[in-house]
């Protein structure tokens, strides 16, 4: 019989009955791929092992300690990623038909769910970061404004810390929204481990948002697609939990719950010391790195404007006054010294660190930043295009349902987009269905075609967007 304290691995790993249930390779390693992949502790539902959508047992338990760890309320686990925390909780929220403040720089799962849900967004626009091709913080004073000017908004919906780590002042924000009776949901799928240790910033959680979505794969030792919502609320977090069971998987994957489980008791044991030596090696990659003189660590120097703060685990390069792209640098970094970064723009590279990462790994990066800077020569500072401010024509749910019609792009300025074209990452929407399309969002599509930037059509392409049909929109 298990013991009530033991982790659900420990649980998967003891056990031994006949399985006369899912699923089909019934913990056999029938095949070489099975054993790879973990087939032994992969079971469905059974007694002593709890239920996600109904927890009881080791899974209640595991989340009534993840809530002490992370300083919440209510935690609730997702095996769907931070996407299915962000449907539920906008929809936990909210009613359909309420107005809701959404920062423009919001993920491509929120716009989802603001049509689920048939929501009216007001965008929020954070201004461009100095001197930097990527979003500054979103103003409290942008909030204040939004809210004076919107007294029925129910809901304000922002990103902290951003994909490349840019921090907004969560706390002055949850103030202003309350205040004028709305409540704020934070996209911190990017911060689970804000606030978990010295030498880096707190997060929305102690900053007092309603709803706060963390992937834990991203920063901390857990599975991708493992993710946690921490809610204020009683009556919220089962409004959640009903969202929940609409949103994810109804046969969840117990390896990635035991991946969870594993990672919350890790950081109940020793999270204060695991963050101590990641907070080590980031200072010991910044020692290393300090003489660069073509390359700029984002975090490392003066704060650009339009930021209220930075997430020192994010190492963001600003390659273009090196005279250098960022998937040529990328491309360095890869052939001559064997590192992969996370993300390339034209302009930056990202390297994203975490939790796994040592003063080792991290003083080889600095080492080959440092070989690499030595053959360039530090040049001007370019000014990034400013982000395309789009006018809404028609509501969004309605111009999805209008027909439509594919039109070559150069035939498609001054048209109404009938689709969601997203730029990835950080999955920022372009444009939305019943903005107009200007020549500002054209310029910006062929830049990051010729940047071989990803771009996400729903209808279209590069060559073609969707747009409304002329005799339907009358515009």
């Amino acid at each position: 019989m298990q013991h009530d304290d033991a982790s659900l691995l420990e649980r998967l790993q003891s056990l031994d009955a006949l399985a006369m249930h899912m699923p089909g390779h019934k913990r056999n390693e029938i095949a070489p791929y099975l054993m790879a992949l973990g087939a032994a502790l992969d079971i469905t539902e059974t007694e002593g092992f709890d239920n996600l959508h109904q927890p009881q047992g080791v899974l209640a338990r595991s989340m009534e300690l993840a809530a002490q760890v992370f300083g919440a309320q209510h935690t609730l686990y997702s095996v769907n990623g931070s996407t299915a925390g962000i449907l539920a909780g906008i929809g936990a929220l909210t009613t359909p038909g309420d107005t809701v403040l959404v920062a423009r720089n919001c993920h491509m799962s929120v716009i989802h769910a603001l049509r689920l849900h048939r929501l009216n967004p007001v965008f929020l626009h954070p201004p461009l970061a100095g001197g930097l091709p990527i979003f500054g913080s979103l103003p409290v004073s942008v909030v204040v404004d939004a809210l004076a000017q919107h007294p029925k908004a129910r809901l304000v919906v922002l990103t902290s810390p951003t994909y490349e780590g840019v921090l907004s002042d969560v706390q002055g924000i949850c103030a202003a929204a309350h205040s004028a009776g709305a409540a704020v949901l934070v996209d911190e799928a990017h911060g689970a481990h804000l606030g978990l240790g010295a030498g880096f910033p707190s997060g929305a959680v102690a900053a007092g948002a309603d709803v706060v979505v963390q992937s834990l794969h991203k920063t901390l030792p857990s599975l991708t697609q493992t993710a946690v919502i921490h809610v204020k609320e009683q009556h919220i977090a089962q409004a959640v939990a009903r969202g929940m069971r609409m949103f994810e998987t109804s046969s969840p994957s117990y390896l990635l719950l035991a991946s969870i489980d594993s990672c919350v008791r890790l950081l109940a044991k020793q999270g204060p010391e695991l963050m101590a030596r990641w907070r080590a090696a980031l200072d010991a990659f910044a020692q290393a790195v300090s003489d660069l003189r073509a390359l700029r660590v984002v975090s490392l120097g003066e704060k650009p404007g339009h930021v209220w703060g930075l997430d020192p685990s994010k190492l963001l390069i600003h390659t273009r006054p090196a005279g250098l792209s960022g998937p040529e640098l990328a491309q360095c970094l890869r052939e001559q010294h064997g590192i992969e970064c996370e993300m390339a723009l034209p302009d930056t590279l990202l390297a994203m660190t975490g939790m796994g990462d040592t003063q080792d790994t991290l003083l080889r990066l600095a080492h080959a930043l440092v070989e690499i800077d030595r053959t360039l020569s530090p040049g001007a500072i370019s000014i990034p295009m400013p982000w395309p401010i789009s006018e809404t024509v028609l509501p969004m749910n309605p111009a999805t349902t209008q027909p439509w019609q594919l039109v070559p792009r150069a035939q498609s300025l001054g048209r109404v987009c009938a689709e969601m074209i997203t730029l990835y990452p950080p999955g920022a929407p372009l444009l939305l269905p019943g903005e107009r399309v200007t020549a500002e969002v054209l310029q910006a599509l062929e830049r990051a075609r010729m940047d071989q930037s990803s771009v996400f059509f729903e209808r279209g392409s590069h060559e073609a967007l969707a747009v409304v049909s002329e005799n339907m929109s009358n515009l």
